[in-house]
């Protein structure tokens, strides 16, 4: 049946028949939908066109008509209308053209301009025509408007069995689906397992990257599923150890919504899935799924991933532990404006507030050096963990056992699974036809692999159940030992050269939250210690400086040493009585050093008083200089072991050292000048 609309001009064109369908599923089962849309062709015949004129643009096929951005065949259709290809454009209906005002009514305009016409199962229209144009502006509006209500009712449905938590998602690698539709773990034992380890190292380690390297230290592979869905195991890697412990579904609880759709910058560009944040999941349904862990312990572990984070200013995260001298790394927050301190290594270590100088050009807030302020943190963190210090190490020792067997246990399940492979392909060999040498020989590939990776799991678990084996994990061996035997001794453990910096800084942050920190005026910095649950503790740090002007109390020490001076006391009495008063030397934070005393004095134009004959002691006691000579060793070695905390010993009431003349006493020093020992405490007249 011809139209009048129909023109010569029209009919010197092409006939274009634009096939759609929304969704590669709908491709395959509406296939009548797909013959109707074919049969378009002899409806262009029955206009006035030829069988030679009449072209089909099928490669929209499976795409949705929501948007043009993806669809190359309607691209194609409205680049050949505009070059006046086209005089009659055939479509089942709008909806195969368009669902979308925006790609709707720029081709109508186009078609229009260039003398095109429309045509669907229901008339031809003329889009240069005021009636044409109002008709096929009402099938446009009213097919995007299709397009909402069919999504409405479709999202309607999904939402409704999401809240139930019976909307069946793809299940993560540990769990199946039953023919029932229940979700239970998978039967596999290694793979149950593999995935409660990955959790126990994470809840010892408490970072992602260390549980990658134990378990390829560990040759542990992780399962995974293929994109057919089939179980296979890789090697482990940060993006697979983090994808186990941020997926709800290991802590039994349904969620829908994780994700958000996100337009990208470029344009042509198709959306991209963003990930929202805890708090913004759309659906939680718990205890729809059997649990690896409940769920306070995956919330848990979410917040430790989210502080691991080393982004300080964005969402002021502390990041992991590292390794550094600095103890306060990512705790330390400035009391001046309020914003987080970085770590400068250079000049002997500080924490410096730059935050305004790189924001806003300012000068810098202030900066603070770091060894005293660590310190005395550490020192009050210590006094904290007495009471409770037994049964800390206690459950320290507890933990790594427990982590030590699951690692263990999941190796022998990996040697089993290994060996099972091996097996299998060499039952396989040995049924092929021996002729067949293309099989044979692939078959036997296959079985000398699993032969080979069957031996390097054997000598892994060999290596790792040797004597001889040290296990670089948490706290190492000879440290455990020290634990069980030790009692009152968490300062020396602190202290031990096994213990990491990253290991001091995870201690630590067990109970600080954070430390305030502000510089104050002269020599004195002020500490806020924010403790896990709220209490604050204040303290005053003394820090070294380089004048006795800059001391607090400076002025007053040089009148008191003026006076004693003019009463004729000499100057290492002077430096006692101010100790003992609370004085002390720039570059010394307990004491007033003698020779302080000397430069004050030779400052004010003062000789120094006749020296008083030495104290009387004991025979049974020797002074440094005789300890000295009886050990043929320099005095000053011995002041310098004093000073440096390697030799502790208590200064007698008349400001000297005494130390006891036996044989004990003398070896130990002998063995300390020797470098045999690195410390000795006589303040109980027993060698450390």
């Amino acid at each position: 049946m011809k139209s009048e609309l129909v023109k010569p001009t029209h009919l010197a064109r092409k006939a274009v028949v634009y096939i759609r369908q929304s969704t590669p599923h709908q491709v395959v089962s509406n296939q009548e939908s797909l013959r109707l849309q074919y049969a378009l062709c002899q409806r262009a015949r029955e206009l006035g066109w030829h069988e030679a004129d009449i072209d089909v643009i099928d490669a929209d096929l499976g795409m949705s008509g929501a948007s043009a951005a993806q669809r190359s065949g309607f691209k194609e259709l409205v680049g050949r209308v505009g070059l006046s290809e086209v005089g009659l454009i055939l479509s089942i209906d709008v909806t195969r053209l368009a669902r979308n005002c925006s790609d709707w009514y720029p081709l109508l305009d186009i078609c229009g301009l260039r003398c095109c016409l429309i045509a669907d199962r229901d008339g031809v229209y003329d889009p240069g025509s005021p009636n044409g144009r109002l008709l096929l502006g009402l099938k446009g509006t009213i097919s995007e408007l299709e397009l909402h209500t069919i999504r409405s009712r479709l999202t309607a449905g999904l939402l409704a069995k999401a809240e139930r938590g019976e909307l069946a998602l793809t299940l993560p690698v540990g769990f199946i689906r039953d023919p029932s539709g229940v979700v239970t773990k998978d039967p596999d034992m290694a793979v149950q397992e593999r995935l409660g380890l990955v959790f126990q190292m994470f809840l010892k380690f408490r970072t992602v990257a260390k549980v990658m390297r134990v378990l390829n230290d560990r040759r542990l592979d992780l399962p995974r599923r293929d994109r057919h869905g089939d179980l296979h195991w890789t090697r482990a890697t940060i993006s697979s150890v983090g994808v186990i412990l941020k997926n709800p579904a290991y802590a039994g609880a349904f969620v829908y919504g994780r994700t958000r759709m996100r337009e990208l910058a470029r344009e042509g560009a198709s959306r991209a899935k963003a990930p929202r944040a805890f708090e913004d999941w759309r659906i939680i349904v718990k205890d729809r799924y059997p649990a690896y862990v409940d769920w306070p312990t995956y919330e848990m572990i979410c917040n430790i991933i989210k502080d691991n984070r080393a982004e300080y200013m964005r969402i002021k995260t502390r990041g992991a532990p590292r390794d550094g001298d600095l103890l306060l790394h990512g705790i330390a927050w400035c009391a001046r404006c309020g914003h987080k301190m970085y770590v400068r290594y250079k000049g002997g270590g500080q924490y410096v507030c730059n935050h305004l100088r790189s924001n806003e050009g300012l000068p810098a807030c202030q900066y603070v050096r770091a060894p005293r302020v660590d310190e005395v943190v550490a020192d009050a963190f210590l006094t904290a963990l007495a009471p409770a210090e037994l049964d800390a190490l206690s459950q320290a020792r507890r933990a790594q056992q427990q982590v030590d067997g699951a690692l263990r246990t999941s190796t022998e399940r990996q040697l089993e699974r290994l060996r099972y492979a091996a097996a299998l392909a060499e039952r396989q060999f040995n049924r092929v036809d021996p002729d067949n040498r293309l099989v044979a020989a692939e078959l036997e590939r296959r079985w000398e692999t699993a032969l080979s990776e069957v031996r390097a799991a054997e000598e892994t678990i060999n290596q790792q159940c040797s004597p001889q084996s040290i296990v670089q994990m948490g706290i190492g061996k000879g440290l455990q030992d020290k634990v069980i035997s030790l009692a009152g001794r968490l300062p020396h453990i602190w202290a031990d050269a096994a213990t990491t910096d990253a290991q001091r800084k995870a201690l630590l942050r067990c109970l600080v939250d954070k430390v305030v920190l502000d510089r104050g005026e002269r020599d004195v910095a002020l500490a806020r210690i924010v403790w896990r649950g709220g209490a604050v503790t204040n303290l005053e740090v003394k820090l070294k400086v380089n004048s006795v002007a800059k001391l607090t109390r400076g002025m007053e020490m040089r009148d008191r040493v003026l006076d004693l001076v003019n009463d004729g006391t000499p100057d290492d009495k002077i430096a006692a009585v101010l100790t003992a008063e609370g004085h002390r030397s720039p570059n010394c934070e307990t004491e007033v050093l003698p020779t302080t005393v000397q430069r004050i004095r030779r400052g004010a134009g003062l000789k120094a008083a006749e020296p008083h004959r030495r104290w009387l002691h004991e025979a049974s006691l020797l002074s440094p200089p005789e300890l000295a000579a009886r050990l043929n060793i320099p005095v000053n070695w011995l002041y310098v072991q004093i000073r440096q905390k390697r030799l502790l010993i208590d200064r007698q009431s008349t400001g000297g050292y005494l130390f006891p003349d036996i044989p004990s006493v003398l070896d130990s020093i002998r063995r300390l000048r020797n470098h045999a020992i690195d410390h000795i405490d006589l303040r109980i007249c027993q060698p450390h």
